[in-house]
């Protein structure tokens, strides 16, 4: 199961409320978490972190180009393997890109990547993806790939590109969660963007009264994420252990609540 952008506070109590029952609903194995906004709207601390790994049951939790938010995150990337940032950022930065985890008595190869197009610049995703699978692939079949992007257009040919040589290939970033889950035609699941767990009514989990006027004034604003209901957006995928390709995808919708 990946868990889409978790946002703020509300994401984090939208989290720690849903992940639980669907791990136990769809008898998960294994859990990924996007979390690069789960502190105050931009970045992860590294309590926050632990409360996901370690409260909440949490298998890896990956970050994006909100990685870098909260400098206190720093040492705590080379500390814990089990939360992950773009592996495409030039070497020297904080942290590692993959790993491969034993979850349940099998091995799961999990990478982080990000996206060029309309993004801060970073290396080439792309070459990136043929040497990290080529070292993971002497490992384990299981591959699964947080691809953190802004355009849909360089999602699907990342998509493509590892098709057959990753088990899925799931997007994060836009908040919005699409309704183009397949499995592409030599085996890997794909979902375009996962989607966003925080407070629903907001633009993409920052407060309505904040982000409008900066599109009517052109003039610079200090977002700050919104209160009120929550939702959480995520995706199950079921692969195949002996072969590593998808057998289905589905995404998930929780019910809007207040918490």
């Amino acid at each position: 199961m990946m868990v889409g952008d978790v946002v703020g506070k509300v994401g984090r109590l939208a989290s720690q409320e849903w992940i639980p029952i669907l791990k136990k609903e769809h008898s998960v194995d294994c859990t990924i978490v996007n979390a690069e906004n789960a502190a105050a709207g931009i970045g992860i601390t590294p309590e926050i972190a632990t409360g996901l790994l370690e409260r909440e049951g949490v298998n890896v939790v990956t970050l994006g180009n909100h990685a870098w938010g909260k400098r206190e995150i720093y040492p705590y990337l080379d500390q814990q393997p089990r939360l992950l940032r773009p592996a495409n950022y030039p070497p020297g930065a904080p942290g590692q890109g993959y790993g491969v985890y034993q979850i349940n008595g099998v091995l799961v190869g999990i990478i982080s990547l990000q996206g060029r197009t309309f993004m801060e610049p970073v290396d080439d995703p792309f070459r990136a993806v043929d040497e990290i699978l080529q070292i993971l692939q002497k490992k384990t079949r299981i591959i699964f790939i947080d691809f953190h992007a802004e355009a849909t257009s360089e999602k699907q040919a990342f998509g493509w590109y590892v098709d057959g040589r990753a088990s899925a290939v799931v997007g994060t970033h836009t908040h919005v969660q699409t309704a183009d889950e397949r499995i592409l035609t030599n085996g890997t699941a794909y979902l375009t963007d996962v989607g966003m767990t925080g407070p629903v009514d907001s633009i993409i989990g920052m407060r309505k009264d904040i982000v409008i006027p900066r599109f009517l004034s052109g003039l610079p604003a200090r977002f700050e994420v919104a209160d009120g209901d929550a939702q959480l957006n995520g995706v199950l995928i079921d692969v195949d252990v002996e072969s590593g390709k998808a057998a289905a995808i589905q995404r998930i919708q929780t019910p809007i609540q207040s918490l």
